[in-house]
């Protein structure tokens, strides 16, 4: 379940090798999360069409222009066809690449844009770009939360998106891991650490939604990566 108690939280911060990998994001969350409130608008100029061609070629464009109609028609879809449609369209279409690879740097949240042009990211983007398609297909913020948890199989940090139909309800999980959509209770694969959204940071425990910890403030790779969306930086 990607639900713990929030001494297990602490049980695992201090393990040496699960608190290189999660300390400076969960510290840096605790501390500073920035807000990105309301609906993303996604301008897709023919001019930006032609500056994404020109960067990145033909494919690049294609996928941009799949997506844009994506959030045209799904609008008016029950949230849970929603939340098929977002997950599989970027499990079908996008590769998984670490950021070193592909920007050279370590770590790297790309716009949905940037990776929709790229063709390719990590876990993180594969997350952010389902949850700000959904945020724009009208799901509600207070429902969808991007995840951190410890990938029991791969023995690393990983990053989902979760769903929550109810606020009582266990959460469905949105993973580019694997192509189906399961209830957190199936996926004893993943241990959950801490989730977060648009309007606060929540640590996870045993059942329901988690304890929040924090409001919105001021991480700098959430403020930098809401920039370039308000941009349209590729």
């Amino acid at each position: 379940m990607l639900v713990m108690r929030k001494k297990q939280v602490s049980h695992i911060l201090k393990q040496p090798v699960l608190y290189k990998q999660y300390s400076k994001l969960f510290i840096a969350l605790l501390l500073a999360l920035s807000t990105f409130s309301g609906s993303a608008t996604f301008n897709i100029s023919n001019a930006l069409l032609i500056k994404i061609k020109n960067k990145y070629g033909e494919q690049a464009v294609i996928r941009v222009e799949q997506w844009h109609k994506l959030m045209q028609t799904a609008t008016n879809l029950p949230e849970q066809e929603k939340l098929t449609r977002v997950n599989d369209f970027f499990n079908q279409r996008i590769e998984f690449v670490d950021d070193i690879f592909l920007w050279g740097v370590k770590d790297y949240w790309a716009t949905p844009l940037e990776l929709l042009s790229k063709g390719a990211g990590d876990c993180e983007d594969f997350s952010i770009a389902k949850y700000f398609t959904l945020k724009e297909l009208g799901v509600p913020e207070s429902k969808i939360r991007i995840t951190y948890v410890k990938a029991l199989t791969l023995n690393q940090a990983h990053m989902v998106l979760t769903y929550f139909s109810s606020p009582r309800a266990l959460p469905v999980v949105l993973d580019n891991l694997i192509p189906e959509i399961k209830s957190a209770a199936k996926r004893k694969d993943l241990l959950p650490v801490y989730s977060f959204n648009g309007s606060g940071l929540w640590l996870a425990k045993s059942r329901g939604r988690g304890k929040r910890v924090g409001g919105s403030g001021r991480l700098s790779m959430w403020a930098e990566l809401k920039q370039r969306m308000l941009n349209n930086t590729l």
